[in-house]
């Protein structure tokens, strides 16, 4: 595997090829934040909180960096007027959904987010995905899925299979970067109430 040389934040970065930003800017100590990464699982660039400005060829534009495979000679920005303000929107977005997280919390006073910017739809989840892949990914059951689609999409414990797998597993639940409590109302849901979600 060839070496890349990149430049994260005006630093020298050596990244093996394949490697995406985010790896890269890890693996020399660069902080770039993150709700939907797992070190178990494929990348997904669900929650895009980790947005960098990359520029290749002249162009610079804003990338999902866990899932944007580095380039030899790119220049990444992790923060910048841009990223910040991109990023800010995303929290606002998300606080909508999950108010009293306090992964989002912390992260929406480093960014200026206004909690009260989108009027509140709790449904505590911000479609991370997390649980989902994890427990399709590393588990192998698919105990729990997407549902609907836009903005109806939701997360849903299969009950059938979440009777059988989940009470002795819940590894999904302190994944949620929102709430695992959460994640065990919604299992539980799914189990006393199969056929409301049908």
């Amino acid at each position: 595997m060839s070496e890349i040389l990149l430049q994260i934040d005006g630093r020298e970065v050596k990244a093996a090829e394949g490697m995406s930003i985010l790896e890269a800017a890890q693996s020399a100590e660069i902080t770039i934040p993150t709700l939907c990464r797992h070190e178990k699982l494929e990348a997904y660039g669900a929650c895009r909180i980790c947005v960098v400005e990359a520029k290749t060829g002249g162009r610079t534009r804003l990338v999902a960096a866990c899932v944007f495979p580095v380039e030899n000679g790119m220049v990444v920005r992790t923060r910048s007027e841009k990223v910040d303000r991109t990023r800010k929107v995303l929290l606002e977005e998300m606080l909508a959904h999950a108010p009293d997280s306090e992964e989002l919390r912390k992260l929406a006073e480093e960014y200026g987010a206004d909690r009260n910017r989108f009027e509140k739809e709790a449904s505590f989840c911000i479609l991370c995905g997390l649980c989902v892949r994890y427990c399709a990914e590393v588990k192998k059951k698919n105990a729990i899925g997407f549902v609907d689609r836009g903005a109806r999409r939701e997360i849903s414990f299969i009950p059938e299979i979440a009777a059988r797998e989940c009470w002795n597993c819940k590894e999904c639940f302190p994944l949620c970067p929102t709430s695992a409590l959460q994640a065990a109302y919604v299992l539980t849901e799914a189990l006393a109430f199969p056929t409301e979600k049908a």
